[in-house]
């Protein structure tokens, strides 16, 4: 029995509560003509009996699951013969409770099987179908005792209304405290290890060095691997990728939206809009083999044949297409500003004599300039944390170059490439990823900032 059937015992049982206490309070009223006396609808006194019968209980059953495995395991552990685990380093202790835990549940074991292995995992076995049957029991009446203690309370005077409103607050405020406290720890777990990193790697030669070779020494007779994270030409490469991304996408899903909006007729708007944002929906991995399979051969035999040396790999081909996979982004969030443009504003334009374009220009886009630049401002973040396309068009080599036809690498790439496969997090190689991340997420935010700026200044004046 696992928590899933257990979760739909308990909305079976805040269904019966709702049930119950509706019918209470119509029955504490006289009946079904007098719930005018009731201060709140009987609506309310059922919903406050299934948020009783449901919120404890699933509190219960989220906290339950979430330690009970730890829990099980440590009991296990401690019950292994100290002769078991002599010797033993962390990593090979956890790959025991492993073949423990798989073989309580029928799985293959990657060790030799003995007595001790086999009484740990009947052990394991047995704790599980204990507590489960506990949380069964446990939970089933923690539901059971919310629901008859608000029904308990259910009477015509009760505020019943007010109760609810005040518990739905407390979720909300719960539920956005969670996101505010996930964003936070997500910060401050990059921000830890980027101090390590800085430890270890002066800032100055991070942040101002241009060579980037994330190559460490992992003994001491090993030579030819001293390091070198001088990150800009990862900074140069992701700001080129994504400045000719923009040139593509600005343009383009700026006008589409314009025409879309203001020029074109119903039927062609119902086709054209949906086309254009199928382009979102595909894959950027195959955005990435359209780059590398189409686009970057393409541009290096347009090169070659007007004398340009051209790399394989060219931040313009991998520009190019980011700039059209972000296209509907601009586009379409450009139109629906445009369209929520009051058409008071048209109208009085086009009586003082302005024609539709001058409209457009002078009216229509400098009032609705605060969700462009919110559009904008959003393809932006999507280019500068593209990483497919990047990695299969335009190469993974540093390369300190404002020229659009040489191969160069971003600061998403260079993430990927160091977090990839089985990596020792004491490392300034690894340690570097974080630090680039941070970096990221900083330029971001500045960005952000920025643009609110902008769209505050505007939105005064057109408000």
């Amino acid at each position: 029995m696992n928590a899933w059937t257990l979760t739909l015992f308990l909305l079976a049982v805040m269904a019966a509560a709702y049930h119950l206490g509706r019918k209470r309070a119509i029955s504490g009223a006289g009946g079904i003509d007098r719930i005018k006396t009731l201060h709140s609808l009987p609506l309310y006194h059922g919903l406050y009996a299934a948020l009783w019968a449901g919120i404890p209980a699933l509190l219960l059953l989220g906290l339950w699951s979430g330690f009970q495995d730890q829990i099980i395991t440590a009991l296990v552990t401690a019950s292994l013969p100290p002769e078991s685990l002599d010797g033993l380093s962390e990593g090979r202790v956890g790959l025991l409770i492993n073949d423990i835990r798989n073989l309580a549940t029928g799985n293959i074991v990657s060790s030799t099987l003995t007595p001790g292995i086999q009484a740990a995992a009947d052990q394991y076995g047995r704790l599980q179908q204990i507590s489960s049957w506990t949380k069964w029991l446990l939970v089933l009446t923690v539901a059971l005792g919310g629901m008859g203690l608000a029904l308990s309370h259910t009477e015509p005077g009760m505020r019943a209304r007010n109760r609810v409103e005040r518990i739905v607050k407390i979720i909300m405020i719960v539920f956005s405290s969670i996101a505010i406290l996930t964003t936070l720890g997500i910060l401050l777990s990059v921000l830890f290890e980027s101090l390590r990193f800085f430890h270890a790697i002066s800032p100055l030669e991070f942040f101002l060095g241009t060579s980037w070779s994330p190559q460490i020494a992992l003994r001491a007779d090993q030579v030819g691997a001293s390091g070198e994270f001088g990150a800009v030409p990862l900074f140069t490469g992701t700001l080129l990728v994504s400045a000719i991304a923009m040139l593509v996408a600005v343009p383009i899903g700026l006008m589409a939206a314009i025409y879309l909006s203001e020029y074109a007729s119903r039927g062609v708007r119902a086709f054209a809009k949906p086309v254009i944002e199928v382009l979102a929906g595909i894959p950027t991995v195959v955005y990435g083999f359209f780059a590398a399979l189409t686009v970057a051969p393409l541009i290096r035999e347009l090169g070659t044949s007007v004398g340009l040396e051209v790399a394989s790999e060219s931040a313009l081909a991998a520009g190019l297409v980011m700039g059209v996979m972000i296209i509907p982004f601009v586009s379409s969030l450009s139109d629906d500003v445009i369209n929520a443009v009051p058409q008071s504003m048209r109208d009085g334009s086009y009586a003082l004599g302005a024609t539709q374009s001058e409209t457009i220009r002078r009216v229509i886009v400098p009032a609705a300039l605060p969700g462009i630049v919110g559009g904008i401002l959003l393809a932006v973040s999507r280019a500068i944390g593209e990483t497919m396309i990047v990695v299969m068009a335009a190469g993974l080599a540093a390369n300190l170059t404002a020229n659009p036809l040489d191969s160069v690498t971003t600061v998403t790439v260079q993430i990927v490439t160091l977090l990839t496969g089985d990596q020792e997090f004491d490392s300034a190689k690894t340690l570097a990823a974080f630090a680039l991340g941070l970096t990221l997420f900083m330029a971001t935010l500045t960005l952000n900032v920025v643009a609110l700026t902008i769209v505050r200044k505007y939105r005064e004046q057109y408000d």
